[in-house]
């Protein structure tokens, strides 16, 4: 019998069976503030693509003096930010996002049971009564905070969604968040979509729920006025 000696022919079809395995890693984030008597709001706030936690919660400084927590997650994958080919060495940028299209419902999945575990982390020691919890996503994280608020387990009585638009693959349940939905865009925002803009409350104003729309002068940016003007209706609603 003679067997052959051809080598492997590299244009046949091979099958590809993909998996999944869950791991245990360490994830980041930066706070400012801390609970005690005086704490009136909680606030996790979800930074942009190519942003990192530390730099990004210096944004909310002025809510600190308001009786604010601040807690800034960090996504869980970082890249460097220079698309140049060579070696990256210490000055090169580093910046993270919560996800690409690839494999995203495990993405998606990964992220709320990280937010839910800091979530827990955070409120575990015992609060003053009427503390209020706040969810705000800005841009990229924006997507973030809402997925969260509707696919995990943690009470959020505010939703503020900042430079950003609605999924449209998830829907609020009716009671999440539990008060108040703001959007807020910027006058001057490169990546604002009318369209959008009227799909999403369209589709807002059609589950019944009430939302407030505000607008600042500026770009694709966190607005530390109309900031404020938020902490302080929070706090009026409350």
């Amino acid at each position: 019998m003679t067997r052959s000696t051809e080598p492997a022919r590299p244009d046949l079809p091979t099958t590809v069976h993909e998996g999944h395995l869950e791991v245990t890693r360490t994830a980041r984030f930066a706070q400012i503030g801390k609970i005690d008597a005086d704490t009136r709001q909680i606030w996790v706030v979800c930074h942009g693509y190519r942003q990192l936690a530390a730099r990004f919660i210096h944004r909310f400084q002025p809510l600190v003096g308001m009786g604010c927590v601040v807690v800034a997650p960090e996504a869980l994958s970082r890249f460097y930010i220079e698309v140049a080919p060579g070696r990256h060495g210490a000055e090169a940028r580093i910046g993270a996002s919560w996800m690409t299209r690839a494999d995203r419902e495990t993405e998606i999945r990964d992220y709320v049971r990280y937010l839910d575990r800091l979530a827990t982390k955070i409120l575990e020691k015992p609060r003053p009564d009427g503390v209020e919890t706040v969810a705000l996503g800005f841009s990229q994280g924006g997507h973030t905070a809402v997925r969260w608020a509707a696919l995990g387990n943690t009470p959020i009585d505010h939703l503020v969604i900042w430079g950003s638009y609605l999924p449209g693959d998830v829907s609020l349940p009716a009671d999440r968040p539990g008060r108040s939905l703001t959007l807020v865009y910027g006058d001057e925002d490169p990546t604002r979509d009318a369209s959008l803009e009227r799909s999403q409350e369209e589709r807002i104003l059609a589950s019944g729920r009430t939302v407030v729309r505000l607008s600042h002068p500026g770009g694709h940016r966190i607005h530390p006025e109309t900031l404020v003007q938020i902490a302080g209706r929070v706090g009026r609603d409350g």
